[in-house]
């Protein structure tokens, strides 16, 4: 089976995501996606993120009613910060019988060189990416084995929105799939 694995930190899940996720398992050579909950970005400045099993527990509910789409703990089982290719050589050894490929923004291809060992993770898997506003793909752009996804959906909903508009006492439920909010909002999650 063709996996391709959509990182994040989903914090908290939004209908962005499942958007690409969605399109991804359904429009191209992949069999299903799977959304990987990271722990932390090691690209990022440590964030306030909600704990692991809330922000896995929101996935897990928002992908319920979809056969094509998974969500991953893989990396919760790993040394921290967790990194693509240390994630990427535990999902080959624990599943053999799949093909994994990794999907991102444009945007995170090009900063792809700033990867550990982001040589490896082009010579051994392929990477499906799909457009953001600003982006190019930079240097990558044309590697033979990063596959444009130009139909994908370019929805532009942040969690970082989600976040704010739940502290200053707005509603982002519309942004969010409704089992996901449901749990957020029964949790008091970002109040």
């Amino acid at each position: 089976m063709h996996i391709g694995l959509y990182f994040g930190s989903f914090n908290p899940i939004h209908n962005g995501h499942l958007a690409v996720a969605g399109y991804m398992a359904q429009f191209t050579a992949l069999n299903q996606v799977w959304l990987v909950v990271s722990p932390q970005n090691p690209l990022k400045e440590k964030q306030s993120l909600l704990k692991d099993h809330h922000r896995y527990a929101m996935v897990q509910r928002a992908l319920e009613s979809y056969s094509y789409l998974r969500v991953s703990d893989i990396e919760f089982h790993l040394p921290v910060p967790s990194y693509t290719i240390n994630t990427l050589v535990a999902l080959q050894e624990k599943y053999p019988q799949h093909q994994f490929s990794l999907i991102m923004g444009s945007d995170n291809l090009q900063s792809l060189h700033k990867w550990k060992n982001f040589d490896a993770i082009l010579e051994h898997h392929h990477i499906f990416v799909y457009p953001r506003k600003g982006s190019d793909g930079g240097q990558f752009r044309n590697h033979p084995h990063v596959i444009w996804v130009a139909d994908a959906p370019e929805v532009e909903i942040s969690s970082t929105f989600i976040r704010e508009a739940i502290k200053n006492k707005k509603s982002a439920q519309f942004l969010m799939p409704p089992e996901a909010w449901q749990y957020a909002d029964e949790m008091h999650f970002y109040k």
